[in-house]
């Protein structure tokens, strides 16, 4: 069963909204439809919440910017001795277009700054992901302005559908049913 969902992003309102900030929303959301509320935690350097349903979940936010992601995931994972199937990360992928979202375990960090330093902390690399399309600013172009700036309507309007998708099957990922939603998450891709 899964104990901790980590939604990656930036922390402030200048943030809010950003390309950058999927992982937020969908703990945001699952937070939301639960009725339940963010703390901060300065011992975990993050926001933190806990759903009831279908089984005790962290929602955890690390405050310390997507870069330094590590340092609050690494310790809030060894204070409560989670193993990595335990342990889904939420974060924005910018080899997915917009619309499109996968469900893995394991691999590289991709490029992904936050996940590398997850992974570099945490020294494990075997976690669950669900990764949020983005789409890719192209070639040359500046791709750290892109990820901190806010989609177009078009993409956002992608952006929210693979979070509801993603969202609806929340119940089967909190089960660990990994094999079923990555079915279903990528049959849909390719529809």
């Amino acid at each position: 069963m899964l104990k901790l969902v980590v939604g990656l992003g930036n922390p402030g309102v200048e943030h809010q909204g950003t390309r950058h900030n999927l992982g937020f929303e969908f703990v945001d959301e699952l937070a939301s439809l639960a009725g339940v509320s963010f703390k901060s935690e300065k011992k975990f350097l993050s926001e933190v919440a806990k759903l009831a349903n279908p089984h005790p979940v962290w929602l955890l936010k690390p405050m310390t910017f997507m870069n330094l992601s590590g340092d609050a995931v690494a310790g809030f994972i060894r204070y409560y001795q989670l193993q990595p199937s335990e342990v889904l990360v939420v974060y924005d992928e910018l080899d997915l277009p917009a619309g499109e979202v996968r469900l893995k375990v394991d691999g590289g960090a991709g490029g992904h700054n936050g996940i590398k330093d997850i992974m570099q902390k945490w020294g494990v690399r075997d976690f669950i992901r669900l990764r949020i399309g983005i789409g890719h600013p192209g070639k040359g172009q500046n791709v750290s302005g892109y990820v901190l700036s806010k989609p177009s309507a078009e993409d956002r309007l992608k952006m929210d559908e693979s979070l509801t998708r993603a969202l609806k099957l929340w119940p089967q990922m909190a089960a660990q049913e990994i094999p079923s939603v990555m079915n279903q998450l990528h049959r849909r891709s390719q529809d």
